[in-house]
């Protein structure tokens, strides 16, 4: 059992979503493997702050390119959709935790590609919202 100081300690980290920021910054660590990964960290740190002032988007490991790339692996026979299981197979890998389990074409197992990037979208969004308490 926890003592209130490590129940506190959980509490604290819970509430400002540290954990969910150390993982993505290690991710992108891990991604782009800078130089001077101190400086990186700095700058990446900085760029989410300034993301949270403006109101703008947190930057995100993947684009719509990379979504698009994504997909086209999952349909090569191009047939502009792709299963319920592929779906939440490839939101898994894109480290999408909370996954929308019945998107639009659910019910028949064709997920188009536009459910497919707009659920990617939502979903990578909802992983940087760990960056509002910066």
């Amino acid at each position: 059992m926890a003592t209130q100081r490590e129940q506190d300690a959980a509490d604290y980290l819970k509430k400002h979503k540290i954990p969910e920021l150390v993982e993505n910054l290690t991710s992108m660590l891990f991604f782009y493997r800078p130089e001077k990964p101190r400086e990186f960290l700095v700058e990446q740190l900085e760029l989410l702050k300034m993301a949270q002032q403006s109101g703008t988007e947190a930057p995100s490991l993947f684009n719509a390119d990379n979504l698009d790339a994504v997909f086209g692996i999952l349909d090569p026979a191009d047939q502009k959709y792709i299963t319920l299981a592929q779906y939440k197979q490839a939101l898994t890998m894109l480290g999408i935790t909370d996954i929308n389990e019945c998107p639009e074409g659910a019910n028949k197992d064709r997920i188009s590609h536009e459910t497919f990037k707009t659920e990617a979208v939502e979903g990578l969004k909802r992983c940087s919202a760990t960056y509002e308490q910066l």
